[in-house]
């Protein structure tokens, strides 16, 4: 039988055999759910996080499938065309994601997922229009076609919105525009304004009749949701961005619950139902971590002013002190207990396979290593974990600000490497800083600490100062991160 023949076969599926695919579309939906539920759990851990990943991929696989068979039975005279159609894009999808995983260097990571939110959200916008083309507003429709309509226009908001919004995350990341925030005039009664009037334009959309009716209130939704979006996150600095990329996850997992709302599909409303408020609750434990505030945060800076910092001038005047990988060798080999706290400075440079070199080799030698991670080192959260993972750092030495923090007056050297903001003492001590009340490491408790450092002069993702350089028990190893490391490990 040719490949044709079995597909009209396939369509032209007896009832017994549609209604056995439908129970199995609806188990291997409940199925895939708690996979996806399992998936969560399991990324909450290193330890588990590949078992994690696991599950989902499991979990999809079986959507994918269950979404193929039922559509190739169903009686319909475009199933084939539609089975084609979904095959061709699931290929072109996995090429082009299979060449981009491989590609990708870690520290383009967070770019990567910002963008890949970008895809939800228009993904979104594109199926909402699909929808309403398909069946616009009808007046003798009822409640249920009034939901639905309200449904498609939640859809292209939360998208249009995520779209911008994801695209200008990416470009503020992959440093292609400047991160500082824009701060244009009454910048925050314009977002209130254009959220009123999306409100209004749903409503409008809601009330419509047929196509030419509803396409109008559709498009300008479309447009002043795009502009919302970009400026959401072009009035966010740059220090806030790993909170941006876990809150735009959370508005692609709502734009995706809305688009399962409006295909009438369970998995979908579950899966972004989980993406959404996993996301939002991740965005809320990351601003605890920084103290910043949730809503200022995720509604564009509202609330906040940017205020310069005044210790820029001071820090200029002071001096610091240097020193050598074989001092810092030296140092590091007689030291009964030692702290590593890596920063984005360490995935740019790749330091952290010499980095968990270094730390099997002073482990070897009996001297005790821990690693204290900030919870926004990088530029998305566990950004530092999985780098650490990459490199086969044990995970029983990784530790979290919160557990190591008060440990850090018993400790005997520190060695930062690559980290600006997240040790930063002016967090505590100067009210006046930008990142005045941010939780930080606080490395200069240590009885010695070393600065490995590109350079004097560059401040963090911030703009701010970093006092501790100019410590009197701070030494500051300039150059390349992998290469400073690499030449200590020499020293050993």
């Amino acid at each position: 039988m040719t490949g044709n023949s079995f597909l009209d076969a396939a369509v032209q599926a007896p009832a017994e055999l549609l209604e056995i695919l439908a129970h199995f579309e609806s188990l291997a939906y409940l199925v895939a759910a708690l996979l996806f539920i399992l998936a969560l759990a399991g990324l909450s851990r290193q330890k588990t996080a590949q078992r994690g990943n696991n599950f989902g991929i499991a979990g999809m696989a079986l959507a994918l499938v269950a979404v193929i068979l039922v559509t190739v039975a169903s009686d319909n005279s475009g199933a084939v065309l539609a089975v084609l159609l979904m095959v061709a894009a699931l290929a072109i999808g996995a090429v082009l994601g299979v060449r981009k995983a491989r590609s990708v260097q870690m520290t383009e990571m967070p770019q990567l997922v910002a963008m890949l939110h970008s895809f939800v959200g228009a993904a979104a916008v594109l199926v909402a229009f699909g929808s309403f083309l398909t069946a616009p507003g009808q007046a003798t429709a009822g409640a249920e076609n009034t939901f639905h309509m309200a449904e498609t226009g939640l859809a292209v908001f939360i998208g249009a919105v995520t779209l911008t919004g994801s695209v200008i995350a990416y470009l503020k990341l992959a440093a292609k525009i400047s991160g500082k925030p824009l701060t244009l005039p009454y910048r925050n009664m314009l977002n209130l304004a254009m959220v009123i009037a999306s409100l209004a334009l749903i409503v409008w959309f809601t009330t419509s009749e047929g196509v030419a009716a509803g396409i109008v209130p559709l498009v300008i939704l479309t447009i002043v949701s795009l502009v919302l979006g970009l400026h959401l996150v072009m009035a966010i600095g740059g220090g806030d961005m790993p909170v941006v990329i876990s809150m735009l996850n959370s508005y692609s997992g709502w734009a995706a619950a809305m688009v399962g709302l409006t295909l009438g599909n369970d998995l979908l409303i579950i899966t972004g139902a989980l993406v959404g408020s996993s996301g939002a609750y991740l965005s809320w434990i990351m601003c605890q971590g920084m103290n910043r505030s949730f809503v200022s945060v995720i509604l564009g800076g509202y609330g906040t002013d940017s205020q310069p910092s005044t210790q820029g001038g001071e820090a200029i005047q002071l001096e610091h002190t240097e020193t050598s990988p074989e001092n810092v060798a030296s140092l590091l080999k007689n030291a009964k207990s030692v702290v590593i706290t890596p920063g984005y400075g360490m995935a740019v440079a790749q330091a952290q396979f010499p980095v968990a070199d270094l730390t099997r080799k002073l482990i070897d030698a009996g001297v005790d290593v821990k690693f204290g991670i900030h919870p926004v080192a990088g530029r998305m959260p566990g950004h530092m974990n999985v780098l650490l993972a990459e490199a086969k750092v044990p995970y029983d030495a990784v530790y979290e600000m919160d557990e190591i923090n008060d440990d850090f007056g018993d400790v005997d050297v520190v060695l930062v490497i690559g980290a600006n903001d997240t040790v930063n003492p002016s967090a505590a001590t100067e009210p006046s800083s930008p990142i005045a009340g941010m939780p930080v490491l606080h490395v200069w408790e240590a009885g010695k600490v070393i600065v490995s450092k590109r350079k004097m002069g560059s401040t963090g993702y911030s703009g701010v100062d970093n006092p501790l350089f100019y410590n009197e028990n701070t030494d500051m190893l300039l150059g390349d991160a992998k290469e400073s490391v690499e030449a200590i490990i020499a020293a050993l």
